[in-house]
């Protein structure tokens, strides 16, 4: 079981920017948060720190005297761990309050991840992460501005990989739920087109991170 957190640096959790999760502390309190699993260092300059997911978890906690939760410095991957709704999930997670306000750190955190890996700061357009995680990057964008994800059956969108490497398929079953998609994925910096399926004659959009 490891050492409970110092008060020190349950104090620098807490301080944590709450959207984006940037901390302020000095080296040796940073260094043993990121020893802990709580916190990463910014590969690029300034290098700040922010918390992980399961920082944000412990600063949401309450704190306790004698609460000594063992910490894994590498969480096992994707275990409580924040994802987008892609649409259509046989066991979506709960709606509410706390689905929103995580979903718009998430965004915040996104755009602040824009902020510091685009070479010129936009934040306009999407960043080197988005583009290697296509399907999350752009159900974010839509969850996030509050279109209604598909369950496992009926309306909302549905985000879907395409044979083409930098382009997703967005599919939603109202034409005018479609076409707010679309605008709402040009306004985040995507490039989108609407095309129809052959087959069912579905129309549907194909959308693609913008570069410039």
């Amino acid at each position: 079981m490891s050492r409970p957190l110092t008060a020190a640096q349950r104090r620098v959790v807490e301080a944590a920017d709450p959207v984006t999760g940037r901390l302020k502390g000095t080296p040796a309190q940073l260094a043993a948060l990121v020893k802990r699993g709580l916190a990463f260092r910014h590969p690029r300059p300034p290098h700040d720190h922010f918390l992980t997911p399961a920082g944000h978890r412990l600063r949401e906690e309450p704190a306790t005297a004698d609460r000594e939760e063992p910490v894994t410095a590498e969480p096992p991957a994707d275990q409580g761990v924040f994802a987008a709704r892609v649409g259509g999930e046989e066991e979506p997670p709960a709606t509410g309050p706390a689905r929103t306000r995580e979903v718009h750190s998430a965004w915040q955190g996104l755009l602040e991840l824009r902020r510091m890996t685009n070479q010129d700061g936009a934040v306009d357009r999407p960043c080197g992460w988005e583009r290697t995680h296509l399907v999350r990057a752009a159900a974010l964008a839509l969850e996030a501005a509050g279109h209604p994800p598909a369950g496992p059956e009926g309306a909302g969108y549905r985000v879907r990989a395409t044979p083409q490497p930098d382009a997703v398929a967005v599919h939603e079953t109202d034409p005018e739920a479609l076409r707010a998609c679309a605008a709402t994925l040009e306004r985040a910096g995507w490039q989108t087109g609407e095309h129809t399926e052959p087959r069912t004659r579905a129309r549907y959009l194909l959308a693609s991170p913008r570069r410039v």
